[in-house]
């Protein structure tokens, strides 16, 4: 048995190992399987596939319902450790926390112990505790994917800095490989771009131009809350159809903002302009982007925009905010437009790149860039992030 181990691993540089993930995501038991928001779970996949054990140290939900978002564990070796969510919003929370963190602390400890390679999600608040136990285990191999905003310029929460600087600070945190969306300048060595993935090689599609002259489609894919800053994103779209330019934005997603959303469409008449569909299957969302000129979200902050880099990887022309890692993904308005998150001005500014852009050119642009970065290219990432060699 131990001569095949051997055999396995030197001959296909496969190292059998026990994985250990530190998550915020909140799990549901169902059937024998546990289950989470399906974009997390499914990179997770990736991760397990090159582990022979995998322990999940996070949050379960007390309900254990399986939500339409949520989708499973493919691992057949999998544990899940629980620990209790705890915030700092108020005396009485931090009271509560005062008591939890110990245990969670010796929780992860105790999973960090058994574990051959240390991966945490952040910025959350399990991953703060997490990033405070992974320094007194200085030799265990470790990877963090920050699935924030890295941008050093941004207004953040005090506790996703605080997870920042540890994570930078490469005496505290060593062996480690943080992967941040976006290239940024002046870095510490351990600081690495990474971009998630939501389609396939044989996804791809070559560039076709698309009729800039007929009713513009655009679509709005993400959470109707207010950080996804919906409302504007309708009062744009009402903007330009006042002007007389013959629009339509489909939205994709639900949220506590959808009542105030379908309210606003009804009192201005938008009923032939806006459509609000709620949560979709992703290949109803995908046949939509396809079929889009433009895919627009004015986000007040974002760690990794799905939903643009999707669209973009059809050739639909990104309209979004310069947060976070967007302005690289654009090419500084080479391969989208950049909009400022004011209605007169964003209208101002898409109103300009109609008339003058080479709109082709930037979509073309667009599924270019987007294109690189596939699913199948997510997991040799992966793969070289669990296997890189001293």
């Amino acid at each position: 048995m131990r001569l095949i181990r051997f055999f396995v691993t030197y001959f296909f540089e496969i190292q059998l190992m026990k994985l250990a993930i530190f998550t915020l995501v909140q799990h549901s038991f169902k059937d024998g399987r546990y289950y989470g928001y399906a974009p997390y779970i499914n990179e997770m996949n990736l991760w397990g596939k090159y582990a022979d054990e995998v322990i999940v140290v996070g949050i379960k939900k007390p309900s254990n319902e399986v939500e339409g978002i949520d989708t499973a564990y493919h691992h057949k070796k999998l544990r899940f450790v629980p620990v209790p969510n705890f915030n700092i919003l108020g005396i009485a929370a931090i009271f509560t926390t005062l008591f939890k963190v110990p245990y969670i602390f010796f929780k992860c400890a105790q999973v960090m112990r058994q574990a051959d390679h240390i991966h945490l999600r952040c910025p959350a608040n399990v991953s703060l505790v997490a990033c405070f136990t992974q320094i007194f285990f200085p030799n265990k191999k470790k990877s963090t994917k920050y699935a924030g905003n890295w941008d050093p310029n941004s207004n953040q929460p005090w506790t996703y800095r605080l997870q920042q600087t540890i994570l930078r600070n490469t005496f505290l945190t060593r062996n480690m490989q943080v992967l941040v969306y976006g290239e940024w300048p002046n870095e510490t060595t351990n600081i690495q771009p990474f971009i998630s993935a939501t389609y396939y090689e044989d996804e791809k599609i070559e560039f076709q131009p698309k009729d800039y002259t007929q009713p513009l489609s655009f679509v709005f894919a993400g959470a109707l809350v207010v950080g996804k800053r919906p409302l504007l994103t309708i009062q744009i779209i009402e903007s330009l159809f006042q002007k007389g330019i013959s629009v339509r934005l489909h939205m994709y997603g639900d949220g506590p903002l959808m009542p105030e959303l379908q309210d606003y469409v009804k009192r201005n008449g938008l009923e032939t302009v806006v459509f609000l569909y709620g949560n979709q299957d992703k290949r109803v969302v995908k046949a939509s982007l396809m079929d889009a000129h433009f895919n627009i979200l004015p986000s007040k902050s974002e760690g990794w925009p799905k939903a643009v880099a999707e669209g973009m990887f059809f050739g639909c022309i990104p309209i979004a905010t310069p947060v976070s890692c967007v302005g690289w993904m654009l090419g500084d308005g080479t391969r989208g437009i950049l909009i400022e998150p004011e209605l007169e001005t964003a209208v101002s500014q898409i109103v300009t790149a109609l008339n003058n852009a080479d709109l082709d050119t930037m979509a073309k642009a667009a599924l270019e860039w987007s294109q690189q970065y596939t699913f199948d290219r997510l997991e040799e990432d992966i793969r070289g992030v669990l296997f890189v060699r001293d």
